[in-house]
């Protein structure tokens, strides 16, 4: 499977994918025959070789007339769904901008149809998004894979003013997936790049894959700690259906503790990031009834958990330990039913569909709110989810 796996050690931005792209072998004089199909006046690009940290790859600089109109997701969707591109390729950046438009609506607390953009309505963000779809479609990806994205502290300037880093949107974007502290005060992810990521099909590490071609874009900060780049690694990958990532399990035995305790404890786990968490009956020494606890954790929060383990337990000790963790892809998917909205998780195996798993949170709600039992929420939603699917 033609995979591209993206290393952000250094973030991602729109102008930083469509850089990667080309360096790759992504033909620009391509690129742009197609982005004239949007029939979106008023740009051009400078596309230049350029070193950071004595690594050269390529800049891509979009660069618009003034006085830009502020459009709303509704402006840019029927854009795209009108212009003549190909149909994976405006369903790709259709996918984006709805992201985008969801991120922002959660984030101002609007709906989806009152969102105006300022930076991501932008040309230039227009062109780098519909751009990304565009070079994935022409390079023949099949599977984007993404490392944990480095997150910044700090403040940046924008449309609405002073917003602490990272961005609102970011956060929502990236909702439920790995990140780490960078440890920068410059915004190293941005929407736009936020919203490319989320196309991945998985976060984690490098998959078994033999690698054709590395490429980096290039991105505007001079960083005295890294190189802003961003390095993709394009090749084929063993398509077996499933992903894998590497997670941390950290175990300790406890025979004397209050159960009451105990019972707090996993809720906190669950609430502080654990993937997982369970207990287990065990028989200890002096024939005490027993239990181990077992935590699935990503590394950058095992540190965190462990001491949420021995101050919130009887626990004197936690072991811990690498992983390699298979998984089926999973997709959260929004529906409307006739008795509410909902969430539910759609499983797969490489493109195959296998079950539909509506959330309990929501679902319990609904029950609660009209009064039906929580099976008959839950064939609902399952069957407003195939629907939705399916279409």
């Amino acid at each position: 499977m033609k995979t591209l796996y993206l290393d952000c050690f250094s973030g991602i931005s729109g102008d930083m994918f469509l850089g990667l792209l080309i360096d790759l072998g992504l033909d620009p004089l391509l690129l742009e025959s197609e982005l004239k199909k949007l029939h979106l006046p008023g740009w051009q690009w400078q596309i230049n070789r350029e070193q950071r940290q004595g690594i050269e790859g390529c800049r891509v600089q979009v660069l618009c007339d003034t006085n830009q109109p502020h459009r709303h997701w509704s402006d840019i969707d029927k854009l795209l769904a009108d212009c003549s591109l190909d149909l994976n390729i405006k369903e790709c950046a259709r996918r984006i901008f709805l992201r985008l438009g969801q991120a922002e609506a959660k984030v101002h607390g609007i709906a989806l149809e009152e969102v105006h953009f300022h930076e991501v309505g932008a040309t230039d963000a227009i062109i780098d998004l519909v751009g990304a779809a565009i070079g994935l479609e022409l390079l023949g990806v099949e599977q984007l894979i993404c490392s944990p994205l480095p997150l910044s502290r700090g403040m940046a300037s924008c449309a609405h003013g002073a917003l602490p880093l990272p961005a609102p949107a970011v956060l929502e974007l990236l909702a439920g997936t790995p990140v780490v502290d960078s440890g920068s005060d410059k915004e190293l992810v941005t929407p736009s790049g936020a919203a490319i990521a989320r196309e991945a099909v998985c976060f984690g590490g490098l998959p078994t894959m033999q690698i054709e071609a590395s490429g980096y874009g290039v991105g505007g900060w001079q960083l005295q700690d890294r190189p802003n780049l961003l390095r993709g690694l394009l090749g084929q990958a063993t398509e077996t259906g499933l992903q894998s990532d590497q997670v941390m399990v950290l175990e300790t035995h406890i025979d004397d503790g209050n159960p009451e305790w105990l019972g707090a404890l996993l809720e906190d786990l669950l609430d502080a990031g654990a993937l997982d968490a369970a207990f287990n009956p065990l028989q200890m020494k002096k024939n005490r009834p027993a239990a181990r606890l077992t935590v699935v954790a990503h590394q950058e929060d095992t540190q965190k958990l462990a001491r949420l383990i021995l101050t919130g337990s009887s626990a004197s000790g936690v072991r811990c330990y690498p992983v390699e963790r298979y998984k089926l892809e999973r997709r959260i998917i929004e529906v409307e039913t006739e008795i509410g909205p909902a969430t539910a998780k759609l499983f797969f195996d490489g493109k195959e569909l296998l079950r539909v798993a509506p959330e309990y949170e929501p679902c319990r709600r609904l029950a609660k709110s009209t009064g039906l039992l929580l099976p008959e929420v839950y064939r609902l939603v399952e069957t407003a989810a195939l629907n939705k699917y399916r279409s």
